[in-house]
C-alpha cells in the first residue's frame, strides 16, 4: 500500500476531520466509505481492523490501524509536519486542551443532537433536553474564547480548529442557532476558508 487508507462515513464530522487533515497535509490516501447506519462498521472484516466497530479508522502504509479521530489527526500532523500542532510548551498544551474539550464537552452534545434530529428523525420533545442545554453551553464557551483570539487555541490555526469546526459548522442541523454566536460564526468562516470548504 503506497498511501494511507481512511475508513470513514462521509456524514460524520469525526471522519471528515481526518479527511481534511490529510488533504491539508497533501497526503495520498484511499477513502473507504463505511456507512455506520448501513451496518458497515459491524462486519467481521471491519471488526478485524477495529474491534470497537467505529469510524474513522486509519490504516497506515505498513498496515497498522489507528482509531479515534483526534488520535489520528495528531498522528498525521506529528508525522508529516505542516505546522498544525505547536512544537512545544504552553501553546502545544493549549491545542491539546481544546482537542480534549471537543471530545468531552462539545461533540457529545452538538453532534449527538444532530444525529437524533437529522438521521433518527426525532422531534425535539423526543430528544434529551440536556443535549441542547450543554450544546449551548459549549457554543457560549467558544464564543468567549474567540473574543480575543483569531483561532480557538490562540493566534495560530491548529488541529484544534479542524476538530471543533467539524460539528460546529453543522450545529444548525441539530437545532442550534449560530446567529447568537457571531464570533463563532466568523471563526467557522475563517476555518472553512483555510480548509477550502464551501459553507455548510
Amino acid at each position: 500500500m503506497s498511501g494511507y487508507r481512511i475508513h470513514g462515513d462521509g456524514v460524520s464530522g469525526n471522519c471528515l476531520k481526518v479527511k481534511w487533515t490529510a488533504d491539508l497535509l497533501g497526503l495520498p490516501y484511499e477513502w473507504v466509505e463505511t456507512g455506520v447506519l448501513k451496518g458497515e462498521t459491524r462486519t467481521s472484516e471491519f471488526l478485524a481492523l477495529n474491534p470497537a466497530g467505529q469510524v474513522p479508522l486509519l490504516v497506515t502504509p505498513k498496515g497498522k490501524a489507528l482509531a479515534q479521530s483526534n488520535a489520528i489527526i495528531l498522528y498525521l500532523a506529528e508525522k508529516h509536519g505542516g505546522g498544525l500542532i505547536p512544537d512545544k510548551g504552553f501553546a502545544r498544551a493549549k491545542a491539546y486542551e481544546w482537542l480534549f474539550w471537543e471530545q468531552y464537552s462539545h461533540e457529545p452534545y452538538i453532534a449527538v443532537r444532530r444525529f437524533h434530529k437529522t438521521y433518527l428523525k426525532r422531534a425535539d420533545e423526543e430528544i434529551d433536553p440536556k443535549l441542547m442545554e450543554r450544546g449551548l453551553a459549549a457554543l457560549a464557551r467558544m464564543e468567549d474564547q474567540l473574543t480575543d483570539e483569531t483561532f480557538i487555541a490562540g493566534p495560530a490555526f491548529t488541529l484544534a480548529d479542524i476538530a471543533l469546526v467539524a460539528y460546529t459548522r453543522l450545529a444548525h442541523e441539530g437545532g442550534f442557532d449560530l446567529n447568537a454566536y457571531p464570533k463563532v460564526r466568523a471563526w467557522v468562516a475563517r476555518v472553512e476558508k483555510r480548509l477550502d470548504l464551501g459553507a455548510a
